[in-house]
């Protein structure tokens, strides 16, 4: 018998770890294939379903980093270590890692968009061999909506990462006081002879305009990478709520390359 591909699966949380008042990371038993930067449909019975992709994965695991903004998440914040929620997928294309390896790859993030690239960062960190390095730009509003602190310090250390981390409009010591988009100026793209690639994540508004200071940088846009979080419903392709245009972003991304990706507007 063929299996249902929108049929959930009930999985135990295995773990909750609050990043901020209205983000929380659940670790949640899986032992399906996940790709960096997939995305998980998680659903609670009589409440509905949510697209939220990894932001780890490991052995038996997955994790879900997920702000507190509505019905679904309400539910989701309720729960407790022991807990069961449904989960079906992986869905999405994943980031190319073939085009990372051996070049210096950049990445510019803001927000919950760090989420989306953790997992990836993880994997550079652990192999730092993988890329000639890894510049970071990560943006945040303020000092109580920073995500993955303990990261964000493990990273800034190793010896291959360049980051530089930004609060919109507040001073905290070790941060940059600004929007992502006013450190580009930081990245030396002229030394990497062209051998680069950069990746973008986080609000629609931050990621049109890190685009178009990339392209002012001098940046190709078939170096430019994004992933588009918009909200997918059956995330198999049949429902056409994601559709734009002829593109299915829950078949033909969330992950799309900035040729394609900057066509991409409701």
């Amino acid at each position: 018998m063929l299996e249902n591909p929108i049929k959930p699966h009930a999985c135990e949380i295995l773990d909750i770890l609050p990043q901020t008042e209205t983000e929380w990371t659940f670790r949640v038993a899986n032992d399906r294939p996940v790709r960096h930067g997939q995305f998980m449909q998680l659903s609670l019975p009589r409440i509905g379903e949510a697209p939220i992709s990894a932001s780890g994965f490991g052995s038996g695991y997955v994790d879900f980093t997920i702000r507190k903004v509505g019905k679904v998440t309400d539910g989701l914040f309720s729960l407790q270590k022991g807990d069961s929620i449904f989960l079906r997928g992986c869905y999405g294309n994943g980031w190319p890692l073939e085009r990372f390896r051996n070049k210096h790859v950049v990445i510019i993030a803001g927000g919950t968009g760090v989420s989306a690239v953790k997992s990836l960062v993880d994997m550079m960190y652990n192999d730092q061999s993988y890329a000639k390095d890894l510049h970071l730009i990560f943006g945040f509003k303020n000092t109580c909506s920073v995500l993955f602190s303990d990261d964000l310090l493990r990273w800034k250390n190793a010896a291959s990462f360049h980051a530089t981390y930004t609060l919109d409009a507040e001073e905290a010591e070790g941060w940059q006081k600004g929007l992502v988009t006013d450190f580009l100026g930081s990245i030396p793209f002229a030394s990497f002879g062209g051998d680069y690639e950069c990746i973008v994540v986080g609000p629609p508004i931050m990621m049109k305009f890190t685009g178009l200071g990339l392209l002012t940088s001098g940046v190709p846009e078939d170096h430019i990478w994004m992933s588009f979080e918009r909200k997918m419903s059956c995330a198999i392709g049949k429902c056409g709520h994601c559709r734009i245009d002829e593109t299915y972003v829950c078949l033909d991304g969330p992950v799309f390359n900035y040729t394609i990706g900057r066509s991409l507007v409701d």
